[in-house]
């Protein structure tokens, strides 16, 4: 929630979102309920799924970057985005959300880079006049809050639990829960752990 709020989305605005995994898609279906054009990026064919389900206008397979930059260029009319949410964490997607970012855009940085150190195209960046923030908010009083509006999202019917929930566990397989959410299959979103 308070990656969306970070992001300022408006309506009829271009967005892209990048990693479609539990993250991004809470993040495609609170863009399009802001009325936002949404563009889902993610590698897995259930993720592009997931995406449409959850409100994208479009799906872009996360497969090559000079195509997908092609195809986000044809999408926006050579305008490219308004918005990027980069939701991967990795070196590839936060280079291609700089170049999916239009000239004076916001590009969200909300994937966790805890792999080591990144480079930046500051070159790419100051050209484009970007943006950019760090979504990674570290106010506890905001963190309450976000739980809050997280909550009423999903009693609300704006976020359905169910096309997010891909698989459940007994407790007593807890390790294959946690094998599940580190090889993230094909069709792996996120798993519940039921007790009893």
């Amino acid at each position: 929630m308070e990656i969306f709020r970070r992001a300022q989305i408006m309506p009829g605005e271009k967005v892209a979102i990048i990693g479609i995994g539990f993250l991004g898609s809470v993040l495609t279906r609170l863009a399009q309920r802001a009325g936002a054009h949404v563009i889902a990026i993610s590698r897995r064919p259930s993720s592009l799924e997931l995406a449409l389900r959850m409100g994208a206008s479009e799906l872009v397979p996360l497969d090559d970057h000079y195509k997908i930059i092609a195809r986000v260029k044809e999408l926006t009319n050579g305008q490219f985005c308004d918005c990027v949410i980069e939701a991967v964490g990795t070196q590839w997607p936060l280079d291609l959300a700089a170049e999916l970012a239009r000239e004076r855009g916001r590009m969200i940085i909300a994937g966790y880079h805890q792999d080591g150190p990144r480079q930046v195209n500051m070159q790419l960046w100051n050209w484009k006049g970007l943006d950019v923030i760090n979504a990674h908010e570290r106010d506890l009083s905001l963190y309450t809050a976000g739980i809050r509006e997280a909550i009423e999202a999903v009693t609300s019917g704006t976020l359905n639990l169910d096309l997010l929930f891909t698989h459940s566990f007994p407790l007593d397989e807890l390790g294959a829960a946690l094998d599940a959410t580190h090889q993230r299959p094909e069709g792996f979103n996120k798993a519940l752990v039921l007790y009893g």
